[in-house]
């Protein structure tokens, strides 16, 4: 790899990165916001929710690649023209092909980036993601019991008064927790939940118990310090988790089960979730080959780019549009990947035939 190669790599990389991480954590931060009521509704701990919103990142930073990738080669060209380093190679003899190698080798790595995500990492953590949602979505620690209300689970009639991050029921000196069973009743400060391999358990702590008996009239006073129920026979965990076409590994969309019930009710969501992941890594170049056939001439300081960008822009747009449409109608219509992929080597073939005749 010559020095302008290197040169041109190295510049195209660090915007990549610049851009890619800026997008994704804007983004990420706005779709975190909406999972907050992890904290403040369930009681659930700041780790568990940085835990369940950051399974979103690789598919966001799968989405947002390409996209980083086309303002990362936009402005390097932009800062070659702008320093006339384009006009300086034009002259001494670089060709154009020759030229768009050292963007290429940019794109050839951010696409293994972006197949790496499409086909193995956003599949693991959009089944991680729904595995975690639906252990919360089954505790019933965090989605029955709420603050201030009487639940009933069979026997029992629980009532906290507040809770804490981390799965806590709690309770300070001034606030109570009760618990009533048929023939019991008692009153604590503050409720603490452990799980382990057992099970679920509440542990109620500084609390008393009043046991009435058949035949007594006085109930039974009792101060404890710690008193545990064991509440597992209330948690619905579900045992089998059933994953969509996206959550799917590479191996079940090329060769789905087919005793499977949702492969027999939307077979043309793994068919198209197959061919979305092949696309994704092609898309890189694509934008690419655009950017540098628009914006790859040669072009004075004087020469405004306004236009050229302008028409870029509305040349991706339209390109994943019609990507983003075809791919939905492929649930349906079959036909609709083979246009997607026909459409996507044109783009390619005249973006590489504009740059290569200047």
């Amino acid at each position: 790899m010559s020095a302008i190669d290197r040169y041109i790599v190295r510049n195209t990389l660090l915007a990549f990165l610049l851009v890619l991480v800026s997008l994704t954590s804007v983004i990420w931060i706005t779709q975190a916001l909406r999972g907050i009521d992890l904290m403040t509704g369930q009681g659930q701990s700041i780790l568990v929710f940085l835990g369940v919103t950051g399974l979103a990142i690789p598919l966001l930073a799968m989405i947002i690649a390409p996209i980083a990738l086309l303002i990362a080669v936009m402005h390097t060209l932009n800062r070659l023209a702008g320093d006339s380093e384009i006009i300086v190679m034009n002259a001494a003899g670089l060709a154009p092909a020759r030229f768009l190698r050292p963007f290429m080798i940019a794109t050839c790595i951010v696409s293994l980036l972006v197949a790496f995500l499409s086909i193995y990492l956003a599949p693991e953590c959009l089944r991680a993601l729904r595995r975690w949602q639906t252990e919360i979505g089954a505790d019933v620690l965090t989605n029955i019991l709420r603050p201030g209300e009487f639940q009933k689970l069979g026997p029992l009639t629980i009532r906290i008064q507040g809770r804490q991050p981390g799965g806590f029921s709690s309770g300070y000196s001034s606030m109570t927790s009760a618990i009533r069973r048929s023939e019991i009743d008692i009153l604590a400060e503050r409720g603490t939940v452990q799980k382990n391999e057992r099970g679920s358990f509440l542990i109620l702590q500084d609390g008393n118990l009043q046991r009435f008996e058949t035949g007594k009239r006085d109930p039974a006073l009792v101060a404890f310090n710690s008193y545990a129920f064991d509440l597992s026979q209330f948690s619905n965990v579900v045992q089998s988790v059933t994953y969509g076409p996206r959550e799917r590994s590479i191996g079940d969309l090329i060769s789905p089960p087919p005793d499977d019930p949702v492969v027999k009710r939307v077979p043309g969501e793994f068919r198209a979730e197959l061919h979305d992941r092949i696309f994704a890594p092609i898309y890189p170049f694509v934008f690419v080959l655009m950017a540098f056939a628009i914006l790859g001439a040669p072009r004075t300081t004087r020469q405004n780019r306004n236009f050229a960008i302008a028409l870029l822009i509305v040349g991706i747009l339209v390109v994943r549009i019609a990507g983003f449409g075809l791919s939905t109608v492929s649930v349906a219509q079959p036909m609709a990947i083979l246009v997607q992929y026909l459409m996507l080597a044109a783009v390619c073939a005249v973006s590489f035939w504009m740059t290569i005749r200047g």
